[in-house]
């Protein structure tokens, strides 16, 4: 526990997210606590495909994170917390053991906090679909995946234990950044006010860049400077909540008020009542000041006790997309691509393709807004045809890429760079399980 500011860098804000940055706040952020957030539901359900066919569970970036940011974290006292290890935290956790061995690091203590994935157990839990009312096991399609949204507590213990790092599955996003918050200041789990500030600064740390100037640039009506080179955001934040959050300096990018603002309502469904595992957030009473250059100071969030149930997200195999893409341009390139369109819409239909769904756009002039594209938009002078199905099968999927490469000689004149691939689906539905009924456990490994 500290009477001084807590201070936090995040070093990812999804899985594939840039290295350089975290290098930069781990060598200069003077850091207590580095945290990486990896994790979406669809990410974590692909991770247990992969688990499935044998392959890493895990955050398919944690060894180069390991090798390039970790180590420097390390060697200025910095703690570790992350969610990379998807499905598999304590294969994860070997995985980082491993490579920061090969780099002469040994004895850092790694726990590995497993026990959100309730796959095996679902037929005993009997669980509902939100979406549907009806129970998960009658969803159409083979069911891969089902984790628990867990919150802080098995951080803050394996913290509590001496942990110099810390990998956990779904756990949910503000929870890691509010369990760094509860072991540094020693927080308990229900004293609100606190747990509403760490659940705020949780919030608008874990999109990463969205906080320092990312995603909201608009030129000439919002001008962020350096956005090529934005810094990833840190909080310093005070023993009663109270935190400032900020870029290191010489980065990229911006940190002002209306940028904090934006980020609290970002993914929000109502700022009064949002929702975690570790309680329910308030940020009506936010206040929002600037605090010098790029340092922006937040209070005034709170927290009411916690939901009785947890999020339960569960990834199902629902069957294959097939896409094509081909390129028109010049004089009568619309009025080429959708004729293209029918085209394949008639030869799918003649080869009776069995897919569930079709969608033909041209992207550049309807891919985004489709029917509700005004009838004045100008015909743009190039178009490229995009054809996407959905099937049950590979192969009839494969049908709708097959029939768009077919343009170079079936189709319209002058189509180009033709494209086509097909990849399976995973779709993410929503339920919940009594909190009591999600064990967590912890695993212990070291360098």
């Amino acid at each position: 526990m500290t009477t001084r500011p807590v201070r936090i860098g995040t070093g990812a804000a999804y899985s594939e997210d840039r290295i350089d940055p975290g290098v930069d706040m781990a060598a200069r952020g003077d850091l207590d606590y580095l945290v990486f957030e990896c994790l979406a539901e669809r990410t974590l359900a692909l991770a247990q495909v992969r688990r499935l066919r044998q392959g890493p569970g895990f955050d398919p970036w944690l060894e180069e994170r390991f090798r390039q940011i970790v180590p420097l974290a390390l060697a200025r006292g910095a703690r570790i917390v992350s969610n990379m290890g998807a499905a598999d935290p304590a294969g994860a956790a070997d995985r980082a053991a491993s490579v920061l061995r090969e780099q002469g690091l040994t004895g850092v203590r790694i726990a590995a906090l497993e026990g959100d994935d309730l796959l095996a157990r679902l037929d005993a839990l009997d669980l509902v679909v939100a979406e549907t009312g009806l129970p998960v096991r009658a969803l159409p399609g083979r069911i891969v995946s089902a984790n628990a949204h867990i919150g802080a507590d098995g951080l803050v213990q394996a913290l509590g234990l001496g942990a110099q790092v810390v990998l956990g599955g779904r756990v949910s996003d503000p929870a890691l950044y509010l369990a760094c918050l509860r072991h540094g200041h020693g927080w308990a789990a229900d004293d609100w006010p606190r747990i509403g500030a760490g659940i705020g600064v949780g919030h608008l740390l874990e999109c990463g860049a969205l906080v320092t100037g990312g995603f909201y640039a608009d030129p000439p009506h919002k001008v962020v400077p350096g956005l090529a080179a934005a810094g990833f955001p840190l909080a310093e934040v005070a023993p009663d909540g109270t935190a400032v959050i900020t870029k290191l300096e010489g980065t990229g990018g911006l940190v002002t008020p209306d940028i904090v603002l934006e980020q609290i309502l970002h993914e929000v469904h109502d700022p009064a009542a949002y929702i975690t595992p570790d309680g329910v957030a308030d940020f009506s009473a936010a206040r929002v000041e600037a605090a010098g250059r790029d340092r922006v100071r937040v209070s005034g969030v709170t927290a009411r006790p916690w939901p009785p149930e947890l999020k339960v997200s569960v990834g199902v195999h629902e069957g294959f997309i097939g896409e094509g893409e081909i390129s028109y341009a010049g004089s009568g390139a619309v009025d080429r691509a959708r004729l293209a369109g029918e085209v394949v819409r008639q030869r799918l239909e003649m080869r009776k393709a069995e897919l569930e769904e079709l969608r033909v756009d041209l992207i550049g002039l309807d891919a985004v807004h489709g029917p509700a594209t005004p009838a004045w938009a100008p015909a743009p002078y190039e178009v490229r045809l995009r054809v996407a199905g959905r099937a049950r099968t590979e192969a009839a999927a494969a049908m709708v890429g097959d029939e768009v490469e077919s343009l170079y000689v079936w189709g319209p004149v002058g189509g180009g760079g033709a494209r086509k691939v097909v990849r399976p689906v995973v779709a993410v539905y929503s339920s919940l399980v009594p909190r009591e009924r999600v064990e967590t456990r912890l695993t212990w490994t070291e360098s």
